[in-house]
């Protein structure tokens, strides 16, 4: 019988972007769901911090330096989550970036991050993870998307543009992969308190992003954590494929 405390016992996840924000309240949250835990990102200090504090609370955790614009690292990230944790069961893709801003007069060094990390990225780690998973007739692939996939916007014509890709990916494989077990599905949040806005290099955007954070009630980290641990706690036969959380105060 499943334990209804710790119903991922026995499971391995591994989350990217886990560094901060969302993706370490999602590794928290599987944590503490009884999941043994592979975090990957880029600032290796953090992850320390965060994989300290996971042991402390009994978990099995496995920090992995990764970027995942680098197709390599992100084999290798898989590759060393199951040989030292024992599997792969969860594939949280979680790693981006939100660099907003008009199409006239953008930076396309912008583009070119947001376009690595959030689509390459996301697809390079689940190039890596699927056939593992598809040999064992099990497994979740959970791809976090946006509101910004669904309803494109004056001033984030580019992030919309990477974001529409990650939910037409997801369908697609969905539709290859479902019927072998593999369940994917797409977290789409909206306005989260997260540190993504304070990386927009265009002034203007990120004073507008600023402006429409402080007028609303955001979501927080552990909101979206806890959808993630929703979709991928249901029973095998249930496939939670989309979510779209928005703050109560948003209206598109």
């Amino acid at each position: 019988m499943t334990d209804v405390a710790r119903p991922l016992a026995g499971k391995v996840a591994l989350v990217t972007g886990a560094s901060s924000g969302i993706g370490e309240a999602t590794a928290i949250a599987l944590a503490a769901a009884g999941a043994a835990v592979a975090i990957g990102a880029r600032r290796r200090d953090r992850l320390d911090d965060l994989a300290a504090k996971l042991r402390d609370e009994g978990a099995r955790v496995l920090a992995l330096d990764l970027d995942v614009t680098e197709e390599q690292a992100c084999i290798d990230a898989v590759r060393h989550t199951r040989e030292e944790l024992g599997g792969l069961d969860v594939l949280v893709n979680n790693a981006g970036v939100m660099l907003l801003g008009t199409i006239v007069g953008a930076d396309t060094e912008d583009w070119r991050r947001m376009i690595h990390t959030n689509v390459l990225g996301l697809m390079y780690m689940t190039h890596a993870a699927v056939d593992g998973m598809l040999e064992q007739g099990s497994g979740d692939i959970v791809n976090i998307s946006s509101v910004a996939g669904r309803t494109a916007r004056k001033g984030a014509g580019v992030y919309n543009a990477s974001k529409w890709a990650v939910n037409a990916f997801s369908e697609s494989l969905r539709q290859e992969v479902t019927a072998r077990g593999v369940r994917v599905s797409l977290v789409e949040p909206g306005a989260v308190a997260t540190e993504l806005s304070s990386h927009i290099t265009q002034p203007e955007a990120r004073e507008a992003s600023r402006q429409m954070a402080e007028n609303m009630r955001t979501l927080q980290a552990d909101d979206i954590a806890r959808a993630i641990r929703y979709v991928v706690t249901q029973p095998p036969h249930v496939a939670v494929n989309e979510i779209l959380i928005r703050p109560t105060d948003q209206e598109r």
